[in-house]
């Protein structure tokens, strides 16, 4: 007779509980070096210590009216940093941007003079233009699918002719006419060139746009969907459409914001000085990239800040009136500027090269 078992089926004891392991994928790094390899704190830094440097060495900048010097010359730089920096995020380039400021400038003074009408006229003829070059430079590199490169820098050409022949033709010099006796002067100076007396020191009103349109920049890029799409097209734009992003929309329209930040400055230009120069703006697109790429924004594209830019800006307009008020031979400004630059840069590199190392 034979007897059978049942078998009872093996009941996996499970291990005891005991510590998670962490490989590199999942350890959270200490908060400092997470916030040491964001793209703005190394440009922060590096202006932090081109400010001490003047600081000690040319002791006006100690005073308010300095520094309110050194923010107006870094706000006119600044505020087209910024729409040169989304551009950048967005993965491409504008190098007619110099040119385009002198562009509007020219417009506004020639329509509303040569036309006799109100300067608010010229004004707003000068927008559209601003914002047709902007869009014509982006369909173009959205059509064809050349690099922007090559397409801002015939649009270069283009307008620094075009700003030269024709303000011979129409007004028989290189410079247009002084416009402060016109109706509405007075209310665009206030808008775009006016001052403040704030503690006995008078402050440009483009410090306070500078700031106001950082602020805007900041809270596009972080908190809205269309900041999202700036940095899906600047970091893989096939990718990007193949999730819906609207590519050729996105790239265009910051090519036009580029086009809108040209119009401002041009206006802070022609009503600050009531006259324009047309050979000018030639070489300030370099400026504007540069403070932008010294803020962390990346050349491939697809990363960046709108605060990165500010500190770049920054150390521009330090050093252009820092080296004035040290009493230096201005003759090496540029030479300076380079060496401060390349300092900058390198400390932005080496504080993200630590904070990603450990």
């Amino acid at each position: 007779m034979e007897m059978s078992q049942e078998t009872q089926p093996a009941v996996a004891t499970p291990p005891a509980p005991g510590p998670k392991e962490k490989d590199g994928r999942t350890a959270r790094r200490p908060l400092a070096l997470r916030i040491l390899a964001r793209p703005d704190v190394g440009v922060f830094l590096g202006a932090v210590a081109v400010y001490v440097f003047f600081l000690i060495a040319a002791p006006p900048v100690r005073e308010a009216s300095s520094m309110a010097n050194i923010l107006y010359q870094s706000s006119t730089i600044g505020i087209m940093a910024l729409p040169v920096a989304l551009l950048m995020i967005g993965g491409e380039f504008d190098l007619s941007a110099g040119v385009a400021v002198i562009t509007s400038a020219l417009t506004a003074s020639m329509i509303a003079y040569q036309l006799s009408m109100n300067v608010w006229v010229g004004v707003i003829a000068a927008l559209v233009v601003s914002l047709a070059i902007g869009f014509l430079n982006g369909w173009l590199v959205v059509r064809t699918g050349l690099p922007s490169f090559l397409i801002t820098l015939g649009s270069f050409l283009i307008l620094q002719g075009v700003n030269l022949a024709v303000t011979k033709l129409v007004t028989g010099n290189v410079a247009t006419d002084d416009i402060s006796n016109m109706d509405g002067f007075g209310q665009a100076k206030a808008l775009f060139a006016s001052s403040f007396d704030i503690g006995g020191v008078q402050v440009k009103i483009t410090i306070f746009w500078w700031l106001f349109f950082a602020a805007i920049a900041t809270w596009v890029l972080l908190r809205t969907k269309y900041g999202n799409w700036v940095f899906a097209v600047g970091g893989n734009k096939d990718s990007a459409r193949a999730v819906g992003v609207p590519v050729n929309f996105t790239k265009i329209s910051l090519f036009m914001l580029v086009g809108f930040g040209a119009w401002f400055v041009g206006m802070h230009q022609l009503f600050s000085f009531n006259t324009v120069q047309s050979g000018e703006g030639v070489g300030q697109e370099l400026i504007y990239i540069s403070a932008a790429v010294i803020g962390g924004c990346l050349l491939t594209g697809g990363a960046g800040s709108a605060i990165g830019p500010v500190f770049g800006a920054f150390m521009f307009g330090m050093v252009q009136q820092g080296i004035v008020y040290a009493g230096w031979n201005p003759d090496w400004f540029k030479a300076f500027l380079g060496v401060m630059l390349l300092g900058a840069v390198m400390i932005n590199l080496w504080v993200q090269r630590t904070a990603t190392r450990r």
